[in-house]
């Protein structure tokens, strides 16, 4: 998040923050390395899943690398901002590309829905003889299937 939030205080020209959050993204990311090895050697049932070597994670210890390089760059020969000492802070709510959750309502009851019409739906007053009966399975018979020979003359023809 500290690289993608990075990124986007680069794009709106605020290089000495994307600076330090990118700092902060490559402190959290070597954490998570070293997490994802530890995880990876550990002996026990199950697949041995190796999170450090996948493509993603790999991709975006470059991306954090290559971005906070550009950042230092560009901070060098154009903007000469400082960098502060506390990472910027991230916003957990997203305010875009979110729609807002309606909130669940019961619908009213129906006028039809009183208390006699529910009354007679109780099952234990259902007729005796409402259980049917499977019935057994007929025996299936074995066919005797007719001996079919090859034939070499079926009418097809390839041009």
């Amino acid at each position: 998040a500290y690289c993608y939030h990075g990124q986007t205080l680069l794009a709106s020209d605020k290089c000495g923050e994307a600076i330090r959050s990118l700092q902060e993204s490559e402190k959290f990311f070597a954490k998570a390395e070293a997490l994802c090895k530890e995880y990876g050697e550990t002996k026990g049932p199950g697949t041995t899943a190796k999170p450090s070597g996948h493509l993603f994670f790999r991709k975006l210890g470059s991306l954090i690398k290559n971005t906070l390089e550009k950042c230092q760059r560009e901070n060098g020969f154009i903007y000469f901002q400082k960098v502060p000492a506390e990472a910027p802070q991230l916003e957990l709510k997203a305010n875009y590309g979110l729609v807002e959750p309606i909130p669940f309502e019961f619908p009213a009851l129906n006028a039809h829905w009183t208390p006699e019409t529910l009354a007679a739906f109780d099952l234990t007053k259902r007729p005796k003889d409402d259980t049917a009966k499977p019935k057994p399975d007929d025996e299936v018979k074995p066919l005797k299937e007719p001996d079919i020979k090859p034939q070499k003359d079926s009418g097809c023809q390839i041009s």
